[in-house]
């Protein structure tokens, strides 16, 4: 193996899935810089996505190319490198982050800039997987998400609940509207409890600056969207825990997260240090083990496919926005951005990727518990 080329290695690798160097076709890999192949070899995971940060090489469907090598597992098949395992072994060691590491992921990630998410998001800037059954429009499908989060959760009106890790408050203020429900809505971003504070005043909407182990009151109905995939796989007991603690005794709780196929207890290098730190994906194993003897498994619907048209939609909104966003951002930023967008959509669509909601009673439901589609 020492004695084949760097190039020759990253060609044939990528041959593997389809993907030419230097091909015609959209999902094709255009090379810019020659030393992309080094890099490529010496840094995998990480350095694929600096290089194309550096314009090292491009790509004119990034979507469709992760697709390609995701589906025949080429993150698999390529040699393992000192800095992935490296990042994997600190991931190891610092995946139960403390309360002061808890901030981190809003300081940075979610307040990089509201009007950024503004922009890119639906109109009640869901930052999460739509639910495209019935919708034509990014924003009818997040509606739609919305109010099957609700009726999963049979609300009422004059209910208690907390929604934990809120976002910018557009699930909560749907919640306080159609259904007529008291809400907490907690966060670490600084930036999402402002936003939400000025925008739902008026509404029964409590948005609170807040980790999520400090809550010690108690809910008709828990909600966590998009959130579970920042606690860690250390701290998902404790995450469960508190959970069944702030839970009437006839409550539900739904849980909505982005999965994996496989336990891990590390995430994919580049995606931790640009996007998401600390950050990593449940497997089933890994929710069920977290929740075993607290909670009551009552329903688990798996829609993965829909966060890909989801994460294009985005993309789109981004593309078409970003001349009122580059004064603030620079060119590196948009091709990060774009990279993790379409990359994220084309692991979603190669099924690496999961998307679940799961709903859990505290002593279980009776009459049984019915599923909601």
């Amino acid at each position: 193996m020492k004695n084949i080329s760097s190039e020759k290695l990253v060609t044939d690798l990528f041959a593997s899935a389809d993907v030419e160097i230097n091909g015609s076709r959209p999902w094709d890999v255009q090379v810019k810089q020659p030393l992309f192949y080094k890099r490529l070899v010496a840094g995998g995971s990480k350095a694929l996505g600096e290089s194309y940060m550096d314009g090292w090489w491009e790509c004119s469907r990034l979507d469709q190319f992760f697709d390609k090598i995701l589906q025949v597992r080429l993150d698999q098949k390529a040699k393992k490198s000192f800095t992935a395992l490296w990042c994997r072994t600190k991931a190891f060691l610092t995946t139960s982050p403390g309360k002061f590491r808890a901030f981190e992921i809003g300081r940075r990630h979610y307040d990089i800039g509201n009007e950024l998410f503004s922009l890119m998001l639906d109109k009640w800037m869901n930052y999460s997987c739509a639910y495209w059954k019935q919708a034509g429009t990014l924003d009818e499908a997040q509606e739609s998400k919305m109010d099957l989060i609700c009726r999963k959760l049979q609300l009422q009106p004059g209910m208690q609940v907390l929604d934990i890790g809120c976002g910018w408050g557009g699930l909560a203020a749907y919640m306080a509207e159609k259904y007529q429900v008291n809400v907490v809505g907690i966060t670490v971003s600084k930036e999402q409890v402002s936003f939400a504070k000025q925008r739902y005043q008026g509404l029964p909407v409590d948005i609170r600056l807040m980790d999520y182990r400090d809550m010690d009151e108690t809910f008709d109905r828990i909600v966590s969207v998009g959130m579970f995939e920042h606690v860690g796989a250390g701290r998902y007991r404790t995450f469960m825990a508190v959970v069944k603690r702030c839970l009437a005794d006839q409550g539900l709780f739904l849980l909505h997260t982005i999965a994996g196929n496989r336990s891990v207890r590390w995430t994919d290098p580049w995606i931790s240090t640009y996007i998401f730190p600390n950050s990593m994906l449940p497997s089933s194993r890994q929710v069920s083990t977290a929740a075993e003897n607290l909670l009551i498994l009552e329903d688990w619907h798996s829609f993965g496919p829909d966060y890909d048209p989801t994460l294009l939609a985005w993309y789109r909104n981004f593309v078409e926005n970003w001349q009122h966003l580059e004064s603030a951002y620079d060119k590196r930023f948009y091709r990060m951005w774009t990279y993790y967008l379409l990359a994220c959509a084309g692991s979603f669509r190669a099924r690496r990727n999961q998307l679940w909601q799961i709903v859990f009673s505290n002593n279980g439901i009776r009459p049984a518990y019915e599923s909601v589609r």
